[in-house]
């Protein structure tokens, strides 16, 4: 199957409702309950072959095959390393998650913050499940995944070495959950070496579908203390950490017991009295379940002694967990990140806080089409892809007590993790917006060319980083205002997921144009016909004064053999089928000299845009310039028609040569005109398998 049948399957899927969180897409489609009974029937354990117990799943160079820390490494299910392993022991618990040999802090740090969202927490582990009851070896685990929610099935078996768990663990020693998700997590980034590394945002987004804000604390706002009580009362998952400046830093534990370069998580954050005075406390927890702060507020620390034995008991604050309290004061001192994640609003079940309103867009950046760059590439920067978004109403009781529409706009590039092993860096992202000219306020089936982006200042942007995500807040005047998400350089392949969450309402939507054609009728008699043209004709035509497929290519070598100012390889057999395809009106496969006559008053036509188009008289266009001379032909196609004309016309230098441009303008004719043939006035087309093979096969 084309990947472009692919993609349109998978819209498909999509509009169906597959992919959210009602209706998970089954990850590599394995179903659970298909799987569970199969089985259970065959009275046999399930072993997964997609993530198979060995050095596969490990990982590819710390973890590859041959190295030191996957030698010994033993896959054990429950069952072999305890007598009565348990799911889930009295409830998901921040203990629950103690780390191994595995630099996933991050991902531990955003499981722990899971545990404090019930509601969340039973979407991502799926609750009834157990050792005992229907027990076939295989559980399963939800995942938001770019922009759509997958079921991923894995089996129980789980890497040790001496008996031991090797990567997570619970501090119950016969409870299994943690572990089994954090295998679910890294079959879908494809082994448990893509994990090391990362930002807990990056967890908390993929357990939420939320979108996360991340706030530099030494340029911390005054209210963002509220901000971190509001967040976590909304359910909304935090993370920090201290950053590290050089590898040496990473993991070095300071004198007052606070590690560099590890993620912690956010779980609490209280205003209570002390001798009479206010005292902000946040609480944070090590995944790692040990080391913890020692400074001012930590366990046993001599401060707890000067408030009420209820509220100590309350803040349960001297257990050795991992968990610790200390000053928001010393918190902005220690600390250099804080990310906060703001759940959608079909995560937030309670009707009793406020939602955040959002919507997301799929889309690619093609080599050649889409894929412009950043503004300082003039010449390819509006063919970026385009999405409007209408804001009208005003926040209620802002924060800095300005008036305006706030807005989080969040750009992710795709597939980060599973390309780590063929060694794929992260691109350089970043977004435009833009306010919509007044000219084009309340279209979206405009796609806004580079007169208009190159004179008209951006209202915000964003920096560019080589992140998963860039997310930024912004608040703007009501209005109207495209956003261009782009990567730095030009003709970078990529695909990315936009996100916008407002505080009210708004409509966006992706900005492109209709798809449309007008294409010309020509009435002519013999008498019309130049006679230059008849003269060419006969040449070439055989006894039977018809052109035939061969005899066409024939001809149209010789035109454009004997022109010095554009690039040809010759008019290929399949054109040269498809021109008569359109133009044989009689059905005998052969052109006739009317025929060929408008054939060549469109050739002409075509040769005028095609010259016009190409700007640096090289003989050939530019893919980029691809859309304005479809224009100029009666054709407009969208970014995604645009993409896959693109795909097959343009050669590796991104170069369209003056026949693949004659083939390309044939082939859309022919396929506009298919459809009008059989579109009942409805915009929509049904086919049989026999209509289908026959138009698809012509």
């Amino acid at each position: 199957m084309s990947s472009t049948a692919k993609f349109l399957a998978k819209r498909q899927d999509r509009e169906d409702g597959v992919g959210t969180n009602k209706k998970p897409r089954p990850f590599k489609k394995q179903d659970y309950q298909r799987l569970k009974r199969k089985w259970l029937k065959k009275n046999t354990l399930f072993c997964d072959p997609i993530f198979p117990a060995g050095s596969k799943s490990l990982g590819y160079k710390e973890l590859g095959p041959n190295s030191s820390k996957a030698q010994g490494v033993e896959w054990k299910r429950p069952k072999e390393l305890c007598a009565n392993p348990q799911f889930i022991v009295d409830g998901a618990k921040r203990t629950d998650i103690c780390q191994g040999a595995l630099g996933d802090c991050w991902l531990l740090a955003a499981i722990a913050s899971l545990t404090l969202n019930h509601n969340v927490l039973c979407r991502v582990v799926p609750p009834d499940q157990s050792f005992s009851d229907d027990y076939a070896g295989i559980f399963h685990f939800q995942f938001w995944q770019y922009g759509e929610w997958v079921d991923v099935v894995v089996d129980d078996r789980l890497p040790t070495k001496k008996g031991k768990l090797l990567f997570v663990h619970s501090a119950e020693r016969s409870e299994f959950w943690s572990a089994l998700l954090e295998k679910a997590y890294a079959k879908v980034n494809g082994s448990y070496e893509a994990l090391s590394g990362g930002r807990a945002a990056e967890g908390f987004e993929d357990f939420t579908g939320g979108i996360a804000e991340i706030y530099m604390l030494s340029e911390a706002p005054p209210d963002l203390f509220k901000i971190i009580q509001k967040a976590l009362g909304l359910g909304s998952l935090l993370g920090c950490a201290i950053v590290a400046t050089n590898a040496k830093e990473t993991e070095a534990v300071s004198s007052l017991k606070l590690i560099k370069g590890h993620a912690y998580s956010v779980t609490g954050a209280v205003e209570l009295h002390c001798l009479g005075r206010p005292v902000q406390l946040v609480r944070l927890r090590n995944p790692w379940g040990d080391t913890e702060w020692t400074g001012a507020w930590s366990d046993n620390s001599s401060e707890w002694k000067n408030i009420c034995p209820e509220e100590r008991a309350k803040l349960n604050y001297s257990a050795e967990d991992g968990e610790f309290w200390m000053t928001y004061s010393d918190f902005l001192q220690n600390f250099s990140r804080l990310e906060i994640c703001n759940l959608t609003p079909d995560t937030l079940t309670s009707e009793e806080v406020r939602h955040w309103n959002y919507c997301q867009f799929d889309g690619n950046w093609k080599v050649g089409c889409t894929a412009g760059g950043c503004i300082n590439n003039k010449d390819t920067f509006s063919s970026n892809p385009q999405f409007v978004i209408k804001l009208e109403d005003v926040d209620d009781d802002p924060h800095d007590g300005k008036d305006g529409c706030t807005l989080l706009v969040g750009l992710m590039q795709k597939d980060v993790r599973k390309d780590k092993h063929i060694g794929r860096d992260l691109k350089f992202i970043g977004f435009y917006i833009y306010k919509v000219p007044d000219e084009f306020k309340g279209r979206s089936n405009v796609h806004l060319n580079s007169d208009v982006l190159l004179h008209e200042k951006s209202v915000e942007k964003s920096k560019f980083i080589s992140l998963r995500e860039i997310c930024k807040r912004f608040k703007l005047p009501p209005g109207e205002y495209v956003i261009l998400p782009s990567t730095f350089e030009p003709n970078l392949q990529g695909s990315f997921i936009l996100r916008v969450f407002t505080e009210k309402k708004a409509v966006a939507s992706p900005m492109d144009v209709n798809i449309t054609a007008n294409i010309q009728k020509d009435c002519i008699s013999e008498s019309d016909v130049d006679p230059s043209c008849k003269e060419l004709f006969m040449q070439f035509a055989r006894n039977d004064s018809e052109l035939s497929v061969r005899e066409l290519q024939r001809l149209l070598k010789k035109f454009v053999s004997e022109r010095t100012d554009i690039k040809s390889d010759g008019f290929s057999k399949e054109t040269c089928r498809h021109i008569i395809s359109l133009l044989d009106k009689n059905g005998s496969g052969k052109l006739g000299l009317l025929e060929f006559h408008k054939l060549w008053m469109k050739i002409q036509r075509y040769l005028e845009i095609f010259k016009k188009r190409d700007t640096d008289k090289s003989g050939t266009m530019s893919s980029f310039e691809m859309r304005d001379a479809l224009n100029d032909a009666g054709f407009q196609v969208n970014g995604e028609i645009l993409q896959v004309i693109i795909l097959h016309y343009a050669d590796q230098q991104q170069a369209i040569d003056f026949d693949n441009f004659v083939g390309c303008l044939i082939h859309l004719e022919m396929r506009f005109k298919t459809f009008q043939m059989f579109d009942k006035n409805t915009g929509k087309v049904e086919l049989d398998i026999l209509k289908w093979l026959c138009l698809t096969l012509d």
